[in-house]
């Protein structure tokens, strides 16, 4: 036989000499053990429910913490994305140079000026008529008028010739500051200009340049990448003309950032920079583009990029009327 069941008849045996009252006062006892027993267990069972409630709000919060920390850690990826692309568009905008050019005259070049702001020059830009002044919208922004005035028919941006107010300024109504699209923007001289061997309007291109035309671009600016000192002369670069096909593709470093409000150009050495912005870009004797954005100066594969005169064309002519 099994053991247990040995031990099973044994206990029945030795039950029928126990007197009941004892029997009875152990079960009522054991009973009573029973039922604290289970009173401990449920009371045990609560403070494990109410400790998982409590780990599971935890475990909530911790799970919130980490989602809030991986939005805000997305966002900054966005901001340096964005900032990243912005500083791309404008790395080239502000402080003017021309990279390998040499000095000019501004009898061959009649058409170019110089803004200055607080008697500092900041931007240049184009004659184009005897009161209005073409430039890009990126040298405008956040200039004051009272501030800003404009020196033509001089090779030196800081003297000769004759510095002139300005009435009125304007830029296009789609200029994007981050992609500079539609970076154009003209000026109202306060007193019309008059014409000479060093002042002259400039022509405006119909259609764009085609691929690998030669051009001329003129300004104001350092002539060396680690040097911050501006020439007071008028200096010019001979380029050529990168279609905005060739300029967007993978042959160049730019891309996707070229838009079709914009052409480039491009020589080994050469390039415009900084506070070169707003000064023309000259083809067979018309002006075909606006300096605007590059990245770095004259490095390899990265063309100058520029307004596209032909495609903001109508809106130059149209806006220089009512001005």
């Amino acid at each position: 036989m099994f053991p247990c069941y040995f031990y099973g008849s044994v206990l029945l045996q030795e039950f029928k000499h126990i007197p009941y009252a004892v029997f009875s006062s152990n079960w009522v006892e054991q009973s009573r053990n029973y039922r604290q027993d289970t009173t401990i267990f449920l009371e045990m069972a609560l403070k494990s429910v109410t400790i998982l409630r409590v780990t599971s709000k935890l475990a909530n919060f911790v799970l919130y913490v980490l989602l809030l920390t991986l939005f805000a850690i997305l966002l900054l990826v966005a901001v340096w994305v964005l900032t990243a692309t912005r500083a791309k568009a404008n790395i080239s905008k502000t402080d003017g140079r021309i990279i390998g050019g040499t000095a000019v005259n501004i009898s061959s070049f009649p058409w170019q000026v110089s803004l200055q702001r607080s008697g500092e020059h900041f931007c240049g830009g184009a004659v184009h008529n005897e009161n209005t002044i073409i430039t890009a919208a990126h040298c405008l922004q956040a200039v004051k008028i009272s501030a800003l005035k404009v020196r033509v028919g001089s090779s030196y941006w800081n003297s000769g010739g004759t510095l002139v107010a300005v009435a009125a300024l304007k830029w296009h109504t789609s200029y994007d500051n981050l992609t500079q699209v539609n970076d154009v923007a003209i000026i109202r001289l306060a007193t019309n200009l008059t014409c000479s061997s060093s002042v002259k309007p400039i022509e405006l291109a119909t259609v764009a340049p085609v691929d690998n035309a030669a051009a001329v671009v003129t300004g104001w600016g350092r002539t060396d990448v680690g040097k911050f000192s501006r020439p007071s002369e008028l200096r010019a670069i001979h380029v050529n003309i990168v279609s905005r096909v060739k300029c967007s593709s993978s042959r160049y470093g730019h891309g996707l950032y070229v838009k079709p409000s914009m052409i480039c150009t491009y020589a080994s050495g050469k390039d415009h920079c900084y506070g070169d912005s707003g000064s023309p870009l000259v083809s067979g004797g018309l002006m075909v583009g606006i300096v605007s954005w590059g990245y770095g100066c004259a490095l390899p594969d990265y063309p100058g990029v520029y307004a596209d005169i032909a495609d903001l064309r109508e809106w130059i002519v149209k806006n220089a009327v009512t001005i």
